[in-house]
């Protein structure tokens, strides 16, 4: 409770106080990217739950001959790119945040296609709400290797606390300004996860 509680007031807070952010923001993906200014897309919550998250666009509606979307490389923007350096792209998340789909702190919210992927102990990242950031996120972020951030976020689910909650969030604003771990080698974000080999 104490958690949601901080959760919704932080959010809220933080609402206000970007908001002219979230405006500029706003403005330029519909200048450098047009209609629509928002990603939306249903993504696992709390106990594999879906939700609809939601982020400022980075990428691209770019498709080939046969209509198949394109590489994120080939679709991903250098202004998308500048908004997942600068993390502005998931400024909207703090209205999943009110709503109680997401946390501030917690393991990140992956694709749907991924929960019949997960391992008995990879799918616990699902015990608790999805993050803005998180425990893998500040410790690698999409530089880890898939077993790794699974294993990070296993970790934070088996060990959190406010206070760790507290240092995560400390520790991103300084990932943040670094621009740290954006993307993995060799990749525009991160390499899909095709599920654990036996």
């Amino acid at each position: 409770m104490t958690k949601r509680l901080l959760d919704i007031i932080l959010a809220l807070v933080g609402l206000v106080m970007v908001s002219p952010v979230i405006a500029i923001v706003a403005l330029q993906v519909g200048r450098n990217m047009g209609s629509p200014v928002l990603f939306r897309q249903i993504r696992p919550g709390l106990n594999g739950r879906p939700f609809e998250m939601v982020k400022f666009r980075t990428m691209k509606d770019a498709t080939d001959a046969w209509g198949n979307p394109l590489l994120d490389s080939e679709r991903l923007t250098s202004f998308g790119q500048f908004l997942r350096s600068s993390s502005l792209d998931e400024l909207p998340e703090l209205w999943n945040v009110i709503k109680g789909d997401m946390s501030l702190v917690g393991p990140r919210p992956l694709l749907m296609e991924y929960l019949p992927l997960y391992s008995p102990e990879q799918y616990r990242r699902h015990d608790v709400r999805p993050g803005v950031t998180g425990w893998a996120q500040i410790n690698g972020r999409n530089t880890l290797s898939w077993e790794d951030k699974f294993a990070l976020d296993v970790w934070y689910v088996e060990n959190r606390t406010l206070w760790l909650d507290i240092k995560i969030l400390f520790l991103t604003v300084k990932k943040v300004v670094v621009r740290d771990g954006i993307s993995a080698d060799g990749e525009a974000t991160m390499s899909k996860f095709t599920g654990n080999d036996q």
